[in-house]
């Protein structure tokens, strides 16, 4: 009787083991995934940071896939509170 009680101990804590494994794995793969979005983002619109642009062509393909990327770095932007743009945005575009 102990010993199975004892293997089914040892089950559970391997079973256990197991679902942090996996959660572990799970956790760093979606983490990968948003770093690569981020890399991806920077592939297409590096040109506003100063990095070498790619083509157009491609650009101009692969920028339906980029919406969610736009939309943050969107928010971004409107987070920012940049004074110097926004002093510059009150002169207008009359000039």
């Amino acid at each position: 009787m102990k010993t199975s009680s004892f293997l089914k101990q040892c089950r559970e804590l391997l079973a256990g083991m197991g679902a942090a494994q996996r959660e572990a794995a799970a956790s760093l793969t979606c983490l990968e995934v948003q770093e690569l979005e981020n890399i991806f983002a920077l592939l297409l619109l590096g040109a506003f940071v100063g990095l070498p642009a790619p083509p157009t062509f491609l650009s101009v393909e692969l920028l339906p896939f980029m919406d969610r990327e736009i939309r943050i770095l969107h928010q971004r932007a409107e987070d920012a509170h940049d004074m110097l743009a926004e002093m510059m945005g009150s002169l207008g575009a009359d000039g």
